[in-house]
């Protein structure tokens, strides 16, 4: 039974840090691809960050430079380092990753910038 909890999200002020982490049971982050998404009141989900199997990452270019994502391959988790957080970051937080055709998400995690 795969299941993805996301963790580490909160209130930060703009210009603070955040890290948030993936865990997942049922499968192996390293054997597939996983991304985190974000959606903000109002509007469609994006694609914030994906890293591959072999570990290559891409990030959307709204936060290139200031998130990282990352595996821990020994802890089975996916991480998203997040600085310089600015107010357009707020959203609800989701890890994802799909395994012969079916898509698995976690149930997200709330990350409000404010001042």
């Amino acid at each position: 039974q795969v299941h993805l909890v996301e963790s580490g999200g909160g209130l930060v002020q703009p210009g603070g840090s955040l890290r948030l982490s993936c865990a997942a049971s049922g499968l192996v982050f390293s054997f597939g691809a996983t991304g985190w998404y974000r959606q903000a009141p109002g509007k469609q989900r994006e694609l914030v960050a994906t890293i591959t199997s072999a570990g290559r990452t891409n990030y959307a270019d709204s936060v290139k430079g200031r998130f990282t994502i990352s595996r821990d391959n020994a802890k089975n988790t996916v991480a998203l380092q997040m600085n310089s957080l600015k107010p357009e970051d707020t959203a609800v937080y989701y890890c994802n990753t799909e395994r012969r055709g079916t898509s698995y998400w976690g149930q997200g995690t709330q990350v409000t910038v404010s001042s």
